[in-house]
């Protein structure tokens, strides 16, 4: 029997699913915030055929991301992080609008659906001791009223077992959404910092929603290793 503050709370939820019965995010059907049909239909990014270091889509044999001519537009000689993946392509009408509605409309039961997908593409070579986070800016979480980052992270630390541990402190950036690539690696320069790495977490996995340039993971792995990550690698759930 469970207490009053319980019964309550149950009460509460099945009042709320009456009037207003969950949703897919996507085609609007009703019963679950993603449907199976939508699911099937996402854009699966193929880790067979992406770049092993950066995980860009289809970067296997010839990367159009970490080869040396594009690194050195984003004013790079190398990637910081170890490796990096990424569940899906990104797309306008399928995995941006998810995207979107979890952020930006507050549908946070999207996280657990996210960061499913996300787990599984964690590399078991990777030898993730704890999973950290792309922290949203202080404006950013009074307006969504939540940190998308942490909660996907936390989401994936509990699928992974192991601990996630905030350590990055928020940035004072601008939107990256409107940005281009140069004005985006601009916008970061230096935006991250970073608490000591504790002992015993060699391999730190980073989780941000979208991978665009790279700029933003970048940044923050940058801040990682700065303070003694031995290891960092990427994991997001969609990549442009």
């Amino acid at each position: 029997m469970g207490t009053w503050a319980d019964i309550a709370h149950v009460a509460s939820e099945v009042v709320a699913e009456t009037l207003w019965p969950t949703r897919c995010a996507l085609c609007d059907a009703p019963g679950t915030v993603l449907c199976e049909r939508c699911a099937s239909n996402l854009p699966v990014l193929d880790w067979w055929s992406a770049c092993p270091r950066c995980g860009s889509a289809y970067g296997r044999v010839q990367c159009d991301l970490c080869n040396p001519v594009s690194l050195m537009r984003i004013g790079r000689d190398s990637l910081p992080f170890a490796g990096c993946a990424s569940a899906t392509v990104f797309d306008e009408d399928t995995t941006g609008k998810l995207v979107r509605v979890y952020k930006d409309q507050g549908e946070r039961r999207l996280a657990a659906v996210l960061a499913a997908r996300m787990a599984c593409m964690v590399a078991p070579s990777w030898g993730v001791d704890a999973v950290t986070f792309v922290p949203a800016t202080k404006a950013a979480v009074r307006y969504r009223g939540f940190d998308h980052g942490e909660l996907l992270a936390r989401e994936i630390s509990a699928l992974l077992r192991v601990p996630c541990l905030p350590m990055l402190d928020r940035p004072r950036t601008r939107d990256q959404r409107a940005l281009s690539g140069r004005e985006r690696i601009a916008n970061l320069g230096g935006s991250f910092s970073a608490s000591s790495a504790p002992a015993g977490a060699e391999g730190l996995l980073l989780v941000d929603d979208v991978f665009t340039t790279g700029a933003t993971l970048c940044a923050a792995a940058d801040a990682l290793i700065a303070v003694g990550a031995c290891a960092v690698y990427g994991l997001t759930f969609a990549r442009v």
